[in-house]
């Protein structure tokens, strides 16, 4: 089964004052300046009034990206809307890899004073689509292995344990939950 439509999120560490308005002009000159290469960046829509929410996002022609608090944890999550060739381990691949992009360069904003680093042990990935991928246990039958080898390639195969969203009303997916590892490291074994 090709899935589609995959969402990453790279969790957050931020001081509790953190100011997450900050991430609006950030977006809005991300959009200006079109610097995410091979994406159409479109609007900034804050959603800040919703708790538990989706925070700011960085809306996108191909992918949204978004500074969220869905679980009541801050992380950047990456949306990939737009249909995308290859297989599954292409997809995977380029979802991680964008998320891990836009970490670093977030991470980099002047603007955030150094005040945000992402966590380097815990990734989680979802499939954003409940009829493509129904969070069901056929579905992750189907899928379990090639996420494993996915991560075994990417992390390291004793390197992580992987737990599965089993609730059905939640969308398809897991948690990784890793040795600490490099951004950068990463970024380059899934170019």
């Amino acid at each position: 089964m090709e899935l589609q439509h995959l969402n990453v999120k790279i969790f957050a560490e931020a001081p509790a004052d953190f100011e997450r308005e900050k991430f609006t002009p950030i977006f809005q000159r991300w959009i200006q300046e079109q610097s995410i290469p091979g994406e159409l960046l479109i609007d900034v829509a804050d959603y800040l009034h919703v708790a538990g929410g989706p925070g700011i996002v960085l809306v996108g022609h191909e992918a949204d990206y978004s500074m969220d608090e869905t679980g009541g944890r801050l992380g950047l999550r990456y949306n990939r809307k737009a249909k995308l060739d290859g297989d599954n381990r292409f997809r995977f691949s380029q979802a991680l890899k964008a998320a891990l992009q836009a970490c670093l360069k977030l991470e980099s904003e002047n603007l955030l004073a150094g005040k945000l680093r992402f966590r380097r042990d815990e990734i989680e990935l979802a499939v954003n689509d409940r009829a493509l991928a129904p969070n069901l246990p056929e579905t992750r039958t189907k899928h379990e292995s090639e996420l494993k080898a996915f991560f075994d390639e990417a992390l390291g195969p004793k390197n992580y344990s992987m737990m599965f969203q089993e609730d059905p009303r939640e969308r398809f997916g897991c948690r990784v939950t890793t040795l600490p590892f490099d951004f950068a490291v990463l970024i380059k074994k899934l170019s």
